[in-house]
């Protein structure tokens, strides 16, 4: 998983922001007119906003990010944007509060790009990968919250197995939760690597002959606990589809079935009709406050995956504002 991978060109390097152009065309029929406003509502490293300021020259754009250190170097990318650009230390569920703060209530476009970024998975002592050896914190803000560690070393048993089910689709998260329990006992856990080393040994063989490296659900799920992020984007989405002015369009990319159900749940609904059946006419009241403008979710395309392995998980949902929402 990863927003932007470092793609290394003749000796430095340089971000490539998943599905970018496409995520630019899906939004762009909103973001033509002057004075419109965007909100990335997953800055990161600030590829998709540089992208964004620099194809629609008359917008404004809003970005979010609970990373501290991820405004601090996307802030400089985009200081030569100067006040076009405003960026807010916030979890995107905050966002109804930031547009308010700012007085934007309405907005014409809204980006989330659901990925770590891969700052984070890069930075070894962040936690968040389980390739290399690093200190079990995954927190985005580390300012806030508990770490994985304390997940790990703290959590009843029977609630990491439903982690480890719910939030990395797990199989074995019985096997897996039994040798942590029985491992922390003997001493807590601080770093990834003993937790990689102890679900290798915790697998039966056929389950580390497929689907990769066999930490990886398990990292996931915890990531996903520890940011409270299947309830954030649950509160996140729903306010990002009430904040889009009517011709306004969201697009978002989600880098596992959880994120994208979930979202899929959330503009499938906005796109239905609400009304009671069998009215021979449909009241406005009850028409759809949505458009889809992805046919089921967008993949990355072959050319891409091969460019920046990273998008492989990647899928794209979009819709359109097409009316306000009357209660």
């Amino acid at each position: 998983m990863g927003r932007e991978a470092h793609a290394n060109t003749g000796g430095h390097t340089r971000h490539v922001p998943v599905m970018l152009r496409r995520c630019l065309d899906l939004l762009a029929p909103a973001l033509e007119r002057p004075g419109a406003v965007v909100v990335d509502c997953t800055l990161g490293l600030g590829g998709h906003s540089e992208a964004l300021l620099t194809r629609f020259p008359e917008a404004r754009l809003i970005a979010l990010d609970r990373d501290k250190e991820a405004l601090r170097l996307s802030g400089e990318r985009l200081a030569p944007f100067g006040e076009r650009a405003t960026l807010v230390h916030a979890v995107y569920d905050e966002l109804p509060d930031v547009l308010d703060r700012l007085g934007a209530p309405r907005v014409q476009g809204v980006l989330f790009d659901l990925g770590v970024s891969s700052m984070q998975l890069d930075e070894a002592d962040r936690g968040f990968a389980y390739a290399q050896d690093a200190p079990l914190d995954m927190r985005m803000d580390q300012s806030a919250g508990i770490s994985a560690a304390e997940v790990l070393n703290t959590y009843p048993p029977g609630d990491l197995v439903r982690i480890l089910r719910a939030y990395g689709e797990e199989k074995q998260a019985k096997r897996i939760v039994a040798a942590v329990v029985r491992e922390r006992e003997k001493e807590p856990f601080t770093t990834s690597a003993r937790l990689v080393e102890l679900i290798r040994d915790a697998l039966p063989q056929a389950a580390k002959r497929t689907g990769g490296n066999p930490a990886k659900r398990t990292f996931q799920a915890l990531r996903i606990e520890v940011n409270g992020e299947l309830s954030v984007l649950e509160r996140a989405i729903p306010a990002a589809v009430r904040a889009l002015d009517v011709g306004g369009r969201i697009a978002v990319l989600s880098y596992h079935s959880l994120e994208d159900r979930l979202v899929k749940q959330v503009l499938a609904a906005g796109a239905a009709t609400t009304a009671p059946p069998g009215l021979p006419i449909v009241p406005e009241r009850y028409q759809p406050r949505l458009k889809l403008l992805t046919r089921g979710a967008e993949l990355p395309t072959e050319e891409e995956i091969a460019e920046n392995r990273r998008a492989a998980p990647a899928r794209l949902r979009g819709a359109q504002r097409v009316r306000e929402h009357l209660e």
